[in-house]
Parts: C-alpha cells; sequence; structure tokens
C-alpha cells in the first residue's frame, strides 16, 4: 500500500494517476476526498498533514509513503508513521536546502531541512526529491498575457532550471516503486536555465504573438506580492531570484537517473497549459 498525501496538487495528483495506472495498490489522502474525482482503484480517505489526530485510518496498512510538505508537518507525522509501520518516505524537498549548513537561509529552506532531518533520525527508509522552480509557478502570469503582452515582474535576468510537475511525479513513482533509493536525495530540474525574460520569450513563441518581461522595482512587486504572500516567503523568494542573477542553480542529470527518460522543456509544459495564459 503506498499512501500520497497532497494527493490533489500538481504532483501529487500526477503521482496517484501514475501508480494507478501501474497496479499499484494507492491510498490518497485529501481533506475533502469526496469532492474529488479518483482514478479506479484508489482509496481516498480523509486527513489533514497538520493533524497528527487524523492520520492513524490513513496510514494504517502503509508501506511507502509520497509525502508533501504541507504547513505544519513535522515531528508527529514521523511518530505517526513510525507507529504505523511505514518503511519508506519519499519527500518532495526544495531545491533551496543547502546540505553545507546547519542553520538553513530562509524559511522554506529551514521547514523542509527540519522534515529532513526528522526523517533522517527516524527508523524509516527515506528519498529526497528536492526542487525549486516548477514550471506552475508562472500560472499567475495569465492575468497579464490575457489581458495584454508584457508581464510585470522582479529580475528579468533571474535564471532556473525550471521543472515540470510531471517530471516530478515520474522520479516519485520512480523513487516509490524501483530498488536503489534508500537513503538518497536527488536534485529535480528541467533540462536548462531559463531567465524570467527567456520563458516571457517562449510563452509568446507559443501563444503566437510578442510577450515580453517586463522589469519593475522590487518594493513595488514586494507590495502587490504581498497582499497574497506571507511576507518572511515572499523576502526568501525575491532573495532567491537575486541571487540566482549570478548562481542559479545547476541543471541536474538526476530525472534522467530516475526515470529513464531526459526531463521535458517549459515550451512542453506552456503548450499543454496555453488556455491558461
Amino acid at each position: 500500500m503506498i499512501l500520497i498525501t497532497g494527493a490533489t496538487g500538481n504532483v501529487g495528483q500526477i503521482v496517484v494517476e501514475r501508480l494507478a495506472a501501474e497496479g499499484h495498490d494507492v491510498r490518497a489522502l485529501s481533506r475533502r476526498p469526496s469532492q474529488t474525482e479518483w482514478p479506479f482503484g484508489v482509496r481516498a480517505v480523509e486527513g489533514d498533514l497538520a493533524d497528527a489526530a487524523s492520520l492513524g485510518p490513513a496510514l494504517e496498512g502503509v508501506e511507502s509513503v509520497y509525502l508533501f510538505p504541507a504547513p505544519g508537518l513535522g515531528a508527529d507525522f514521523v511518530a505517526a508513521a513510525e507507529a504505523a509501520g511505514v518503511r519508506h518516505v519519499v519527500l518532495l524537498s526544495s531545491g533551496a536546502v543547502d546540505d553545507d549548513l546547519d542553520v538553513q537561509d530562509g524559511p522554506i529552506a529551514a521547514s523542509h531541512f527540519e522534515i529532513e532531518q526528522l526523517l533522517r533520525a527516524s527508523g524509516m527508509r527515506w528519498t529526497f526529491l528536492r526542487a525549486n522552480t516548477f514550471a506552475a509557478n508562472s500560472l499567475p502570469w495569465g492575468y497579464q498575457t490575457k489581458n495584454g503582452d508584457e508581464i510585470r515582474g522582479a529580475y528579468a535576468e533571474a535564471a532556473a532550471p525550471v521543472v515540470h510537475e510531471a517530471d516530478l511525479a515520474d522520479a516519485a513513482v520512480a523513487a516509490l516503486t524501483t530498488e536503489g533509493h534508500d537513503g538518497k536525495t536527488y536534485q529535480i530540474t528541467g533540462p536548462e536555465l531559463l531567465t524570467h525574460a527567456d520563458q516571457a520569450r517562449i510563452l509568446g513563441e507559443v501563444l503566437g504573438r510578442p510577450i515580453r518581461y517586463v522589469e519593475i522595482d522590487v518594493e513595488q512587486v514586494r507590495q502587490q506580492m504581498g497582499a497574497f504572500v506571507p511576507a518572511p516567503i515572499l523576502a526568501d523568494i525575491l532573495k532567491f531570484w537575486e541571487r540566482s542573477l549570478e548562481h542559479p542553480h545547476a541543471v541536474s542529470p538526476d530525472v534522467e537517473t530516475l526515470t529513464g527518460h531526459k526531463p521535458r522543456d517549459f515550451r512542453s509544459w506552456v503548450e499543454e497549459h496555453a488556455d491558461a495564459f
């Protein structure tokens, strides 16, 4: 039995579909399972990762867990999983985690590092999938592209190896169902470094009209995004973008190592999600 947490998320729902299609025994954790149409054979259970008391029925009989790092997740989950006899946890972690630091730089890295450390100290086997820049992070640009040909934001030349959520899902399925991944950390990236300006250009090429990324003042971005992103997280995101001007995350071969196929590029992601823009 494999339990999928974050089962309705961008990555989790694909993990559920892939495992079900391969005939694995899948249980999906959701706060509102009756509101989702699940693939044939998937058993959905109600529960909340932030509420340890709700996890007992979800974890009963489970051998492996795909773990989405939800807010509030921590020692209670690890204790409940160990008590239920879970043997292996595949964690969707963050590329912001720095193994050379005991104290992580920023709340995003710190929260993921804390979960990683708890799993390392547990009696369970673990595999960490670290990713930082999802192609889906560009979805909020849809409001601007539907109303014009400019995307206005900070740091036009901030670069990252943007990753398709399907590659993360494929990596998770491989880590859950094949041997040789215990105690390993994988960097899950796309196939190339792309700046914000590159992404805007590719969006335009797919949509058939010129779209450009217009860099605006960081403080203006802070005010705009601050309406819906908590201040500490926003500060972390802006710091990451600024740092990536000179020191972007490297492209990793780990998607191909885990899955046997090369990572999907941003253009293919845009083609699949063109209606959002």
